[in-house]
C-alpha cells in the first residue's frame, strides 16, 4: 500500500502563488509515477500534472501550462506542485496521485492507484 499525505494548500489572492507538497510512504518512491489532480465543486476531478517515476518526463494540462510546475525530490519522497500567476478558477481541492511504474495515459484519473486525501485552494479574485 502507499499512503499519500498532501499539504500547502491555502487562501491566495489572484496573481499570488502556492506550492503543494504530497509525501509518499509504503513503497520506494522512485518507483511510482506521480499526478496532480483537482475538483471542483460540482465538477468531476480533472488532470493537471504528471511526472514519471524517473522524473526524467512531465506532462501539464494546457489550463496551467505555463503557470504550474510538477516536480519530485526522490531522497524526500515527495512531489511538489509549484503553482504561480493563480487564478480564481484554479480554486479546487488538489488531490495528488500515484502509480506504480510507468503510466500509458497519466490524464486519466483511472490510471492511478493511489490517491491522498486533498488539499483545499481558494483564490481569491
Amino acid at each position: 500500500q502507499v499512503q499519500l499525505v498532501e499539504s500547502g494548500g491555502g487562501l491566495v489572492q489572484a496573481g499570488g502563488s502556492l506550492r503543494l507538497s504530497c509525501a509518499a510512504s509504503g513503497r520506494a518512491f522512485s518507483t511510482l509515477s506521480m499526478g496532480w489532480f483537482r475538483q471542483a465543486p460540482g465538477k468531476a476531478r480533472e488532470f493537471v500534472a504528471t511526472i514519471t517515476y524517473s522524473g526524467g518526463s512531465t506532462y501539464h494540462a494546457d489550463s496551467v501550462k505555463g503557470r504550474f510546475t510538477i516536480s519530485r525530490d526522490n531522497a524526500k519522497n515527495t512531489v511538489y506542485l509549484q503553482m504561480n500567476v493563480l487564478k480564481p478558477e484554479d480554486t479546487a481541492v488538489y488531490y495528488c496521485a500515484a502509480q506504480v511504474g510507468s503510466i500509458i495515459w497519466p490524464a486519466r484519473t483511472s490510471s492511478y492507484a493511489y490517491w491522498g486525501q486533498g488539499t483545499q485552494v481558494t483564490v481569491s479574485s
